[in-house]
């Protein structure tokens, strides 16, 4: 694939990204339009509405201001004064990281990641100015430098994972490329061991942490199951129709890997809040006016007995993280490796990881929704960062140090990760004289010393041994 081709391709599917993004929001809004308004209302408004969603699913900030009759009608506190709203809608987010992944893995694959990286966040950022202009209104006007930055940061930065991904999968499961990209070549030349322990604790930590999430999206569920009388209940209580009941449920699709997030940082312990002055955590619940969304019937009115036992959540992700990724690391047959310090420097290094993870997620997923105390809504980043990282840290440690002393790897093996068989040029071992030998396939005889041996010549010659002239006679 030539890099044209390769850029094209790229382009082709982060327009695709930003039209199924927009796509989704303005399918609802089209249908009340159609169904609910008579089609008497502007077009415009819902187009301008589809475009406002989107770009604030991706991050970007908008500054609304209601008239003074709503504002009236709400008796919110300064609603008749222009107010930021800067919460995420994280699913429209997460369409786009899906897309540009791929964009990312097809570009490492056509051997020009840089190239399709960078042609996928040309487009979506210009595709978020291009609706940021569109839809500027005085009633919701959003901001123009972030419309084209943000989205095109998390296109870039999903596809560079996505890149990311798929050569060290490629370099792990395939013989390398003997003419590789410049980007390669360069990963290549750096230091096997430092690199070998950073991936590690990117492994530990990166892991850990979207283990809670997945922990924290089971709880969701099983609170939807438990409390679905509730659910429907206030939904019932809406009284939005069918068509108005498709919109609230599309919007609560687009906040829901927001309160994953958000239940992920009640796990850990510091919680969320839906409105200054309030906060939902283990240890207690204080709750004012919350929107009458229905995914608000699966909110906890107390806090949980026990709550610290969920810590024990990110202590068994990391001690399991370790466990597996430390006899990876440990068949780099260094004296690093087995010095006290690296399991402590790679818990810290995974520690840091899910640290950085957490803290980042609870500071997208929250923001202003509104004028007053809506102002406040998500988790405080900091103290889930904080959190995540210790807890974490700890657990990795035990889990390091369990496996450097049992050397033991997660499927049993004490040399689990050992066997390298990149060490060996294999091409100079001959077939036909192993199979002289009686060293034929499936069967190692006693020539062949140790297939961990990292010198070949010493191998081949024992095996040469081995099967010298008049052996299979003398059998």
């Amino acid at each position: 694939m030539t890099r044209l081709t390769c850029a094209l391709l790229a382009a082709l599917e982060a327009a695709v990204a930003a039209l199924v993004g927009l796509g989704v929001a303005l399918v609802p809004l089209m249908l009340l339009w159609a169904v609910h308004f008579g089609l008497a209302v502007d077009v415009a408004v819902f187009l301008r509405a589809a475009a406002d969603a989107w770009l604030l699913g991706h991050g970007v900030d908008a500054v609304a201001q209601v008239d003074p009759v709503t504002a009236e009608l709400l008796g919110v506190p300064g609603a008749g004064e222009p107010f930021p709203i800067t919460i995420a809608l994280l699913g429209f987010a997460l369409i786009t990281v899906l897309f540009a992944r791929r964009i990312g893995r097809r570009a490492a694959l056509a051997g020009h990641a840089i190239t399709g990286i960078l042609s996928g966040a040309i487009v979506t950022g210009a595709a978020g100015a291009a609706l940021a202009v569109v839809a500027a209104h005085p009633a919701l006007t959003a901001s123009a430098w972030q419309a084209a930055l943000i989205p095109a940061a998390i296109t870039g930065l999903a596809a560079l994972g996505g890149a990311a991904y798929e050569t060290l999968r490629s370099e792990a499961s395939v013989r390398p490329d003997p003419e590789p990209g410049p980007i390669l070549r360069r990963w290549r030349e750096l230091p096997e061991l430092p690199m070998a322990a950073v991936l590690a604790a990117v492994r530990i930590g990166a892991g850990s942490a979207f283990g809670i999430l997945a922990v924290a999206a089971v709880t969701v569920t099983v609170l939807i199951a438990l409390d679905y009388s509730t659910v429907v209940g206030l939904s019932q209580a809406i009284g939005a129709g069918l068509d108005g009941g498709f919109a609230i449920l599309v919007g609560e699709l687009a906040l829901l890997p927001n309160i994953v997030i958000w239940t992920a940082s009640w796990l850990l312990g510091p919680g969320f809040a839906l409105g200054e002055g309030s906060t939902l955590s283990p240890t207690g619940t204080l709750l004012g006016p919350v929107p009458g969304l229905p995914l608000a019937g699966i909110l906890p009115s107390e806090g949980a007995a026990l709550g610290v036992v969920w810590l024990i959540v990110p202590l068994v992700l990391g001690f399991a993280g370790a466990t597996f990724a430390w006899p990876w690391l440990a068949r780099e047959r260094s004296r690093a490796v087995d010095a006290w310090w690296m399991p402590l420097a790679v818990s810290a290094g995974a520690g840091l990881v899910a640290g950085l993870v957490m803290g980042l997620l609870a500071w997208w997923s929250g923001g202003a929704v509104g004028p007053g105390r809506l102002a406040h809504v998500g988790p405080d980043p900091l103290p889930v960062a904080g959190i995540a990282a210790v807890t974490v840290f700890l657990g990795s440690v035990a889990g390091t140090y369990t496996a450097r002393m049992t050397g033991h790897g997660p499927f049993g093996d004490r040399h689990a990760g050992d066997l390298d068989t990149d060490r060996f040029d294999t091409d100079r071992f001959d077939t036909g004289r192993l199979e002289a030998g009686g060293l034929g396939t499936g069967r190692i005889g006693r020539g062949f010393p140790d297939l961990r041996d990292p010198d070949p010549d010493r191998a081949e010659t024992a095996v040469l041994d081995d099967a010298r002239p008049g052996d299979s006679q003398r059998r």
